[in-house]
């Protein structure tokens, strides 16, 4: 199992179920000082098969890195965790707005650079983490023609609304994916894991005042990786791949999130972009 970002919040929380079920665990972070921490806790889980690898998804050329490690030292694949993702402003080292270079082309190219080890793995899967947020997000192609974005601006507003929108390229992202993998043993699932607290809320300036308020209504990231883990176990829910879940349950995503052409488009604005960068 890859886990991107395992080494906080939802994604060690997933790290950590997966590993006490016995799974050997990969989690692929930028912070290689946090990613160790977090490999030790989880190993106390009594699996020790637990290893941190180097990634960076604001970066494509440690994408490329990081698929070019795994592949000549893991010999499988059978579950990849999507779960990174940030909220904030800047640019990737690649040029792109934050939330789109790192909420969708980075797992975009990751998927497409491990996807043969996940078709020679039986029964494999791609689960990617979304948010219900997607619902507000849109797609404007010329502006990420001419931007590199998904947004025109830096202020607190296009950061909220650059997060919307690339959510909704994560909804996109796995239909598209699902139906480019009709037929195969892989199936994909994107989800909304609930309004967890974790440090998406910290980046986003939840004052300090309100963090005791906020965790009486947010999840814990224990509770938020339920769906996660339905999504990457549950047996039986392969017809719905492509699908979009909450609270362990298939759901219906946006009007646009239902948008196969839009989808379509996307994926291969998407494949222009990694491949000119």
């Amino acid at each position: 199992v890859a886990i991107k970002r395992g080494n906080c919040g939802i994604g060690k929380s997933t790290a950590l179920d997966l590993a006490k079920r016995g799974a050997r665990v990969i989690l692929a972070c930028r912070d290689k000082r946090r990613a160790e921490a977090a490999v030790y806790d989880i190993r106390t889980s009594g699996n020790n098969q637990v290893v941190f690898m180097q990634l960076d998804l604001a970066s494509l050329e440690s994408v490329c890195r990081f698929a070019e490690t795994f592949l000549k030292t893991e010999p499988r694949l059978d579950i990849l965790i999507n779960n990174a993702g940030v909220l904030g402003s800047g640019r990737t080292k690649d040029g792109f707005g934050m939330a789109f270079g790192v909420n969708h082309l980075g797992h975009f190219l990751l998927t497409k650079l491990l996807l043969e080890r996940l078709q020679q793995c039986g029964s494999s899967r791609v689960v990617t983490v979304a948010a219900r947020l997607h619902c507000f997000g849109s797609i404007d192609f010329p502006l990420i023609d001419s931007e590199k974005d998904l947004v025109t601006g830096q202020s607190m507003c296009h950061t909220f609304k650059a997060y919307c929108n690339s959510k909704l390229c994560n909804v996109l992202f796995t239909r598209e994916l699902s139906n480019r993998l009709e037929g195969t043993n892989v199936t994909c699932y994107c989800l909304h894991p609930g309004v967890i607290h974790t440090s998406l809320c910290r980046n986003f300036g939840l004052p300090h005042l309100l963090t005791p308020i906020a965790k009486l209504f947010l999840l814990d990231p224990n509770m938020g990786s339920q769906t996660t883990l339905y999504c990457a176990l549950c047996e039986g829910i392969e017809p719905f791949s492509g699908r979009y879940f909450a609270n362990c349950s298939v759901q219906q995503p946006s009007v646009k999130g239902q948008d196969d052409a839009l989808a379509q488009k996307l994926w291969e604005v998407s494949e222009r972009l990694i491949s000119t960068s």
